[in-house]
């Protein structure tokens, strides 16, 4: 990390990661209410520094094309994934950003394994791809409702006590082979708490213009609070690596997740510390060449160059920012 930001990110985001290794309890070691000290009018300036500093390495990231990036984020329902790519993403490039969400998987996609339809999703090199919903559901929603197995066509046999530890194998080698080839895993859970879920559901029963966002199945998934929670606790154990590091957001309150899933997408980043190509000797020559031609357009008592005559502290400039002639003719 050559950017100095990069050690105030670091120190930010430190204690939502999970050290690889570690054993997870979410009751116990992470507070869905924890804001770091930091009152929301603080918060405004924080997010837009991180919405600026995204876009900026963003644009690197895309004209190096070398690496990419996949964002996994995972919440129980109502946790503010949609809310947070929004927010968080606001000042990027669309055009280097896939976000892809994952429902219920189609006949064809349950015809190949697990892990297929994520990988159909993954991005370029010079993109960052959001998994709205990730490979994760294989071991949480799956696990809280093993009959979805059933669905999903496995060989005789494939089933048993050792079937989430296998699946928690196989996702880490995956990760460990996407990041091996350049393309940066960073994954976010969005951490609930049951009452703040509670009043989110009841507020979009109360707004009509939030109604639509109502389901009376996110209520019912309710009913297996405990499960996800211990299913959640077994993922983020088994899963969170040194090349795929899980980070535990509270998202008790939105401005506060939002300002720390910037902060970790910013710290993937800066990590990788993408730089924008040279362009090598002889096509900084005919750079040259089209620029003295293009200053001699200049109608008349206007600057040759006047983004270098604005910005003389920029490099690479031949340094002669002469106006135009008078009398010059342009057709």
């Amino acid at each position: 990390m050559s950017d100095d930001r990069a050690e105030r990110i670091a120190d930010f985001i430190r204690p939502l990661r999970v050290e690889p290794g570690s054993e997870v309890r979410l009751s116990r070691d992470f507070d869905p209410r924890y804001k770091a000290g930091l009152k929301k009018s603080e918060g405004v300036e924080l997010l837009r520094s991180g919405v600026s500093l995204l876009a900026e390495y963003q644009e690197r990231l895309a004209a190096q094309n070398t690496y990419g990036v996949v964002l996994c984020l995972q919440a129980l329902d109502a946790g503010g994934k949609d809310g947070t790519i929004r927010h968080v993403m606001s000042g990027v490039n669309p055009q280097g950003v896939r976000v892809s969400s994952f429902k219920v998987p189609s006949v064809e996609e349950l015809d190949h394994d697990y892990l297929w339809r994520y990988a159909q999703r993954l991005p370029s090199r010079g993109e960052i791809a959001i998994f709205n919903r990730s490979h994760y559901e294989e071991v949480l929603v799956v696990r809280v409702h093993p009959a979805i197995l059933d669905r999903q066509n496995l060989p005789e046999g494939s089933y048993g006590p050792d079937l989430w530890d296998r699946r928690f194998r196989e996702i880490n080698h995956w990760e460990r082979y996407l990041t091996d080839n350049g393309f940066k895993v960073v994954k976010i859970f969005l951490n609930l708490s049951k009452e703040e879920q509670r009043i989110r559901f009841l507020k979009r029963i109360d707004l009509p213009e939030k109604n639509w966002k109502f389901s009376a199945a996110d209520v019912r998934e309710r009913r297996y609070w405990d499960d996800y929670q211990r299913a959640f606790s077994a993922m983020l154990s088994a899963t969170s690596t040194k090349w795929a590091p899980w980070y535990v957001v509270p998202a008790d309150r939105k401005w506060f997740a939002r300002i720390c899933a910037a902060a970790v997408l910013a710290h993937t980043l800066m990590d990788i510390d993408p730089q924008f190509p040279d362009v090598g000797e002889e096509a900084r020559k005919d750079l040259l060449v089209t620029r003295r031609a293009l200053e001699k357009e200049a109608p008349a008592g206007s600057e040759a160059d006047p983004y270098a005559a604005a910005h003389p502290e920029k490099k690479g400039r031949s340094g002669r920012h002469k106006k135009g002639k008078k009398g010059r003719k342009h057709g």
